[in-house]
């Protein structure tokens, strides 16, 4: 690998892979569940990784949330499991805002938890009608004379059920805010969503006239969408790191299999098409986790002006694990179609990777935009 990962990093690196290691042994017990596995989140806990996820007047590792460091963990942690990875990444992804919009009371009650993994994050975006199209919104935000009323449903909300607080996106007026609700507050519950082909903790989550005080609010009124671009920029680019590990793992199920299985008298990577596959999924491999990381780097400077160059990175490496995957367990024919096996996980949890934070036909629109931007910037330059 021709990436250069600065001492800090490789030190997270290896972290992170001992806490792969401790789940390792239970991990497919884990990666089953659609509750959160308490084995799993024990040994998060014990870790202390959390503390890569917020700032460290709050109880963090880094003054800020280093992109990069998210991103090499969560290559590791994917590698060995899902579920450890969906626990790490969401107490970030749930978290983010409260650093960098809440007040100080919000930071100092909540930011510390969440290092410690006492508490766990969410995110709450998704709507039965608005996917994609955040904009289709329809959670209200009501001010009812300095006493804030929240009322409207959330659809397929991670650590639903599970979670401490959800940091709300809702239509305030004509504009949307993002506000910050516990999850114990009167007229929120929380029902399960329908499994999903990797099982994943998910729910639907009621606001019923939530009675919230004024300062509930992340930041000031109608700027919610700033917020969540905000979080994007820094935890978009480390999908591209979970799907690196995930292409990680299932590359070396492949390339076990491969040289250890004889076919026609000799090894399978001696087949000229095995080989093929399994030279192109490493190239894309390694592809990916490159521009991943150096997208990463970049971000931690000004993590809203690489912002593109994440679902750059989040796009290629999404999409190319799903073809990783499929070449491999091609290589390892009936054996990669086992119910259980770590090739089979590995299969079905790449493909919701297309779709969340960012579906890939949504990243290209502004992908292709900012390409064109820059093409034209270029020209009128010489």
């Amino acid at each position: 690998m021709a990436f250069d990962l600065d001492q800090d990093a490789r030190a997270v690196q290896q972290e992170a892979r001992a806490v792969a290691a401790l789940v390792a042994p239970f991990a497919a017990e884990a990666d089953e569940c659609s509750r959160v596995h308490e084995p799993t989140l024990e040994v998060l806990r014990a870790s202390g990784l959390c503390s890569l996820l917020v700032p460290a007047a709050y109880g963090g590792r880094h003054e800020r949330v280093d992109p990069l460091s998210v991103c090499v963990a969560r290559e590791a942690l994917m590698r060995a499991s899902s579920h450890l990875d969906s626990l790490f990444a969401l107490q970030g992804i749930g978290s983010y805002a409260i650093a960098a919009a809440g007040t100080h009371e919000q930071r100092e009650e909540w930011l510390p938890r969440v290092a410690r993994a006492e508490v766990l994050a969410a995110l709450a975006l998704t709507e039965p009608v608005a996917g994609s199209d955040l904009r289709a919104v329809q959670t209200a935000l009501v001010d009812r004379g300095g006493e804030l009323e929240l009322s409207g449903v959330k659809s397929f909300i991670s650590n639903a059920g599970a979670a401490g607080f959800y940091t709300t996106i809702a239509k305030e007026g004509d504009r949307f805010s993002l506000v910050l609700v516990p999850a114990d507050a009167p007229g929120v519950s929380v029902e399960p969503s329908p499994e999903i082909i990797a099982p994943h903790v998910l729910g639907e989550v009621s606001f019923d006239r939530v009675r919230l005080p004024a300062d509930a609010r992340l930041g000031e009124p109608g700027a919610g969408f700033r917020h969540v671009l905000a979080t994007l920029s820094v935890f978009r680019i480390s999908v591209a790191g979970a799907a690196v590990g995930l292409m990680d793992g299932a590359l070396a199920c492949a390339a076990r299999h491969a040289s250890a299985r004889e076919q026609f008298g000799r090894p399978l990577v001696r087949l000229g098409p095995v080989a093929g596959l399994l030279a192109d999924s490493w190239a894309e491999l390694e592809s990916s986790r490159l521009l991943a990381y150096a997208t990463a780097e970049a971000a931690r400077e000004d993590p809203s002006a690489h912002l593109d160059r994440s679902s750059l990175a989040k796009l290629a490496a999404t999409e190319a694990a799903c073809r990783v995957v499929d070449r491999c367990v091609q290589v390892m024919g009936r054996w990669g179609l086992v119910r259980g096996s770590d090739i089979e996980r590995y299969y079905r949890q790449a493909r919701p990777m297309r779709i969340y934070e960012g579906a890939s036909e949504v990243l290209r629109l502004g992908i292709a935009a900012r390409l064109c931007d820059d093409m034209a910037g270029a020209k009128g330059g010489r």
